[in-house]
């Protein structure tokens, strides 16, 4: 399985940036997916999940109001969409399939991780 994330790169705040991660060697359509992001020297930390369908977004509190996460079931592929950057969004961001067809913000709720894309927000 591999979930292979990608679109980050370097934006100034205010800016607007859309990370993907698409799915190979295992079909994620019936399973919920979900983002994390580790800051350097932080713990990882819950951005957002979305149920099978396409529905049940969940959204940590730091991004809410400013991140929408989707998905191409078709394509086995989720979304992020991040507006409104702020330096504090810099961070290496991560793609996770999850356990069970339902979202959730638990680390404990996916089984399959991607490696990550760092995504810089300059001041």
């Amino acid at each position: 399985v591999q979930l292979q994330a990608s679109g980050g790169g370097w934006v100034q705040a205010g800016g607007s940036l859309r990370v993907s991660c698409r799915a190979s060697g295992r079909a994620f359509s019936n399973n919920a997916m979900g983002w994390f992001r580790q800051a350097p020297g932080k713990e990882r930390e819950f951005v957002a999940s979305i149920g099978w369908s396409g529905g049940g977004a969940l959204y940590g509190d730091s991004v809410k109001g400013r991140f929408t996460i989707s998905r191409d079931r078709a394509k086995d592929t989720v979304y992020l969409q991040m507006d409104s950057l702020k330096p504090e969004d810099t961070a290496v961001y991560i793609c996770a399939g999850g356990r069970r067809s339902y979202s959730g913000k638990s680390s404990n709720d996916y089984n399959s991780w991607g490696q990550g894309t760092l995504v810089t927000v300059s001041s």
